[in-house]
């Protein structure tokens, strides 16, 4: 009975998932990290701005603190009482850590609009699910953007959590969400962030080095079983891995890349500003609409492979534990 109790958590998170999706009607604790965030960071730049370097770790240090003590106050009462009712708020929160049918959601958005010939709602649609500017994106580059996001995601929002959360469960996979979210708000190399954001975007860079690692390599192995190229995924992984500013985010974009038989990448626009960045993949055809649908069945494939891993982790570390 321990070791049901012990997996439970990922089970029922992995279930509500895939069942409701974001639950965008109710409060979400990453919107509230967010909301603290912002916050912070408006305090930091009237209050410290002699020193936005040190800033950035007082707002990095405090936001993980909070998203940490929270759910280990909450978790600790549930637990106490009754040890399933510890289970089961445990598996809410990891279902507010996990973002796979969200991910599929949003980015199939995209995948209607282009369908039904809507360039403007696709670059609407995009635009919510990727950091770079869209106005000037065309029907290719709006799906490549989709596919891109679809691929790095899959390490941020889903696998990444699920690694987190088997060997500390909901507090450090929010622990992890917190410092991932800090990087998406405030971790960009331009003039605005470069000091407030630093400290964040490093962290962020070393508890994805391993996930996006294992990643790759769980998407590798679950593409021939998806009707997509698991040689030519591994060959342009090993290739292509480190073409990116970011240390992890070509890992899984390699993958898919090379699965797809598609280049992705190159050149892109943020906040008006152009960044160069290298191709990844061979354009061994152009890429299309059914790419989207493509991406999303890697991603679920990949993170199945994960989750069964996660799941053997948690019990193997809880399982003894909970008696």
């Amino acid at each position: 009975m321990n070791y049901i109790i012990a997996a439970l958590p990922l089970l029922l998170g992995a279930f509500l998932d895939c069942l409701l999706g974001d639950p965008y009607g109710l409060p979400h604790p990453i919107r509230l990290i967010g909301r603290l965030i912002s916050r912070l960071e408006g305090f930091v730049r009237r209050r410290m701005s002699r020193d936005f370097r040190r800033g950035g770790v007082f707002l990095a240090v405090t936001v993980l603190l909070v998203s940490s003590a929270v759910p280990i106050a909450v978790l600790l009462v549930c637990y106490m009482i009754n040890l399933w009712l510890g289970a089961v708020i445990e598996g809410v929160m990891c279902y507010y850590l996990m973002a796979a049918r969200c991910l599929r959601d949003e980015s199939m958005k995209v995948y209607r609009a282009i369908a039904a010939k809507d360039t403007e709602g696709a670059r609407r649609a995009v635009s919510m699910i990727v950091g770079r500017d869209t106005a000037v994106l065309d029907d290719a580059g709006i799906i490549r953007a989709a596919v891109e996001t679809v691929a790095e995601n899959t390490s941020d929002g889903v696998t990444a959590p699920l690694m987190y959360m088997s060997v500390g469960g909901a507090v450090l996979g929010f622990f992890y969400k917190a410092a991932n979210t800090m990087d998406s708000m405030i971790g960009y190399k331009n003039e605005k962030y470069a000091d407030i954001g630093w400290f964040a975007a490093k962290l962020d860079d070393v508890l994805n080095y391993i996930p996006s690692r294992l990643t790759a390599l769980a998407m590798t192995a679950a593409a021939p079983f998806t009707g997509l190229d698991g040689r030519g995924a591994f060959r342009i992984w090993r290739r292509d891995r480190r073409k990116h500013a970011s240390p992890n985010s070509a890992q899984t974009e390699s993958v898919c890349a090379g699965a797809l038989g598609i280049r992705l990448a190159g050149d892109a626009y943020y906040f008006g500003e152009l960044h160069k960045k290298e191709f990844i993949g061979d354009p061994l055809r152009e890429i299309e609409n059914e790419d989207i649908r493509r991406a999303n069945r890697l991603m679920y494939a990949g993170s199945a492979i994960v989750f069964a891993a996660a799941v053997a982790v948690r019990i193997f570390i809880f399982g003894g534990i909970i008696c």
